[in-house]
């Protein structure tokens, strides 16, 4: 028998939705586009559209996206439904203050559809290209790269030590960012008041649908807010252990495991008629 007090499904995408190689399961694609037939499934991710699009091409669904963590949320036929920048004077001012303060980082900047680097052959970079299935574009001019809208989201690469001290130093040196790291060699830095569960707010709206009737995945520090949003949240068996405090429930599964498609089946989510 379906819940059917779930009206929604959000979910986190790297270490939740997807495999250890950051790239879509076949094996979901069945319950997964058995959900998408009959209610709204929303990625939720720090990557931008264009790392999100393969997803859903792989496993044959359509429907919105909250990027950037939230920053860029867009309907499922690609309409602007909210977006929160980094002002084009900001960005430049924190670009130019990483490179002189943390030059051992290597830097993505993100705006819109757009995603800038310095140099593509950092096999930082490269790892990032694969694993999100798209490919940035080398510019060493932000103010030629972006307009007066602003960029969406900074993403810091680096070792462990040199990301955990990088959180700290853009949170104390910029008080209107948020810097979160989203795992132990990646940093995003958006703008104060980016989360995931203001996207979850947004798209609830969107949909007449009240939050009380989402349910949410995530496995990370920067989904707790979304989890603790919805009134059906679920961490997955490869989740941190605050994760799995935050959330109502855990699956039984790992994301390698196809933790959400097989959470569908067991919730009823597949039936629509149910």
């Amino acid at each position: 028998m379906a819940d059917t007090r779930i009206k929604i499904v959000f979910t986190d995408v790297d270490g939740t939705f997807v495999g250890d190689d950051h790239h879509a399961i076949a094996a979901s694609a069945p319950a997964v586009q058995a959900v998408a037939s009959h209610m709204p499934l929303c990625l939720v991710s720090a990557r931008s559209p264009e790392g999100l699009y393969p997803i859903q091409r792989d496993l044959g669904f359509t429907g919105p996206l909250a990027c950037f963590s939230g920053a860029y949320v867009l309907s499922e036929q690609g309409d602007e439904l909210f977006s929160r920048t980094i002002s084009l004077e900001d960005a430049l001012e924190l670009r130019s203050w990483l490179a002189r303060e943390l030059p051992q980082v290597s830097v993505g900047t993100y705006g819109f559809h757009t995603w800038i680097v310095d140099d593509r052959s950092d096999p930082r970079i490269a790892r990032e290209e694969y694993l999100v299935q798209t490919q940035s574009r080398e510019c060493h001019d932000l103010a030629s790269a972006f307009d007066e809208r602003g960029v969406h989201k900074f993403l810091l690469m680096g070792d462990p030590d040199d990301i955990r001290m990088a959180q700290q130093m853009v949170a104390s040196h910029f008080e209107n960012l948020t810097a979160v790291r989203s795992s132990d060699i990646l940093c995003e830095v958006m703008a104060s008041g980016v989360s995931k569960s203001h996207a979850v707010e947004v798209l609830c709206d969107h949909y007449g649908v009240q939050v009380a009737e989402a349910a949410g995945f995530g496995d990370g520090p920067n989904d707790i807010d979304m989890l603790e949003a919805v009134g059906h949240s679920f961490a997955m068996a490869n989740a941190e252990e605050e994760v799995k405090q935050a959330a109502s429930q855990v699956v039984p599964w790992t994301n390698a495991e196809c933790g959400v498609a097989r959470m569908f089946e067991q919730l009823g989510l597949t039936n629509a008629d149910a």
